[in-house]
């Protein structure tokens, strides 16, 4: 069934700019993953204009907990803020869709009436924290998977479950190169338009105020893609660098609260979340989610596909969306219209957030009603959310 209980209200989105994870060149090279999420603190109370004691609870994505983003960031930050130690915080990893899951639990939360007002966020640092991270931890306290799972699965990297749905839909190597290209040509266009200035933090670095994503490359087209080589398969592969999203740092969040905190404090609710899931699939090839996720939202609250406005479906790889749109059928014009990962970067436990914030941005420039976002997720997951605009 659709979220029950009490009303449940987006009242504000924010992100910080996605900035490559590289060593030299990354905009957040020098920076903490902490920062990023104060950030995002900061910029959610300041638009809503209330005081942090409001917040009743903090949680928080993040798929590698470890290092710098260990021991509970999401309370380390609010800590580091100097906001009241009387707020608590949580958090959590559901792989790629960390943060939009903070959102459901959040939502959740508030719709049962255990609280009022809850911030959902998430933080990825992919270049202090790198993804492979969990292995290096394996080799000194052991591995996630053991003998009798490997037994049951042959588990094989995300790049290869991209490759294996490319097959399974027959994708070719053309029109995921041509997907890629599309979400950089919108990306430009939309950062160039002041599309994002609704959900971006202001962010100085190097004298200059970023407001926009660091992997964007305008000029992107299908033919200059077409020169990369694949690199998950090295005979026959069809996914390159160019239709995978890039490995980036950022963090990214959303104020959520019931009606009667939005009378007491004065907020502007922008949203309503109408529904939510996750879903499991084959955790080999692990990235069709948001196939199974869609279906279930459309169906139990009796829409088509054709009755949502806007989709925000994360661009992981091109052979997500593209399998994606072969089994749901839906206008593409309505697909992803500012850009996507591919382009905008996906620092994997904070795009949730992201694509939360977006829509809703979107939603009120386009003054349309219904959003629909669903990510895939490592292990066989899918995430989805449907809004309302209110």
């Amino acid at each position: 069934m659709p979220l029950q209980g009490r009303d449940v209200f987006l009242v504000e989105g924010a992100r910080t700019p996605f900035g490559k994870s590289h060593p030299e060149k990354g905009w957040f090279r020098d920076t903490h993953p902490n920062d990023l999420l104060g950030a995002v603190y900061r910029d959610l109370l300041g638009r809503a204009g209330i005081a942090p004691g409001v917040v009743e609870d903090l949680v928080v994505g993040c798929t590698a907990p470890f290092g710098e983003q260990s021991r509970n960031i999401g309370r380390n930050v609010w800590l580091q803020e100097g906001y009241p130690p009387e707020v608590p915080a949580v958090v959590l990893d559901r792989r790629c869709g960390s943060a939009q899951t903070a959102s459901e639990m959040a939502a959740s939360l508030v719709a049962s009436g255990v609280h009022d007002v809850v911030i959902a966020a998430g933080v990825e640092h992919m270049g202090h924290v790198p993804m492979n991270s969990p292995a290096k931890i394996s080799e000194l306290y052991g591995e996630p998977w053991t003998a009798r799972m490997w037994e049951q699965y042959d588990f094989v990297p995300q790049g290869e479950s991209a490759e294996l749905i490319a097959e399974r839909w027959d994708l070719s190597r053309e029109e995921m190169d041509e997907f890629a290209a599309r979400s950089h040509a919108l990306a430009a266009v939309a950062i160039e338009a002041g599309r994002f200035d609704a959900e971006m933090i202001d962010w100085e670095l190097d004298g200059e105020v970023r407001r926009g994503d660091q992997t964007v490359r305008p000029g992107t087209t299908a033919e200059t893609l077409a020169g990369l080589k694949a690199v998950f398969r090295k005979e026959n592969g069809r996914i390159t660098a160019g239709t995978s999203s890039p490995i980036c740092d950022g963090a990214a969040g959303v104020l959520l609260a019931s009606q009667s905190a939005v009378d007491e404090h004065g907020l502007t609710p922008r949203a309503r979340i109408l529904d939510q899931t996750t879903v499991g699939v084959d955790p080999v090839i692990m990235l069709t989610g948001p196939i199974p996720a869609t279906h279930k939202l459309l169906e139990r609250n009796g829409l088509s596909i054709s009755d949502v406005d806007l989709f925000e479906v994360n661009e992981a790889f091109s052979s997500v969306v593209l399998a994606w749109q072969r089994e749901l059928k839906p206008d593409m014009d309505r697909v992803n219209v500012n850009g996507g990962a591919i382009a905008l970067g996906h620092p994997v436990g904070a795009t949730g957030g992201r694509l939360l914030a977006t829509i809703v941005a979107e939603m009120e420039r386009r003054d349309v009603e219904l959003g629909l976002v669903t990510m895939c997720c490592g292990g066989g997951l899918g995430t989805g959310t449907l809004v309302q605009r209110v």
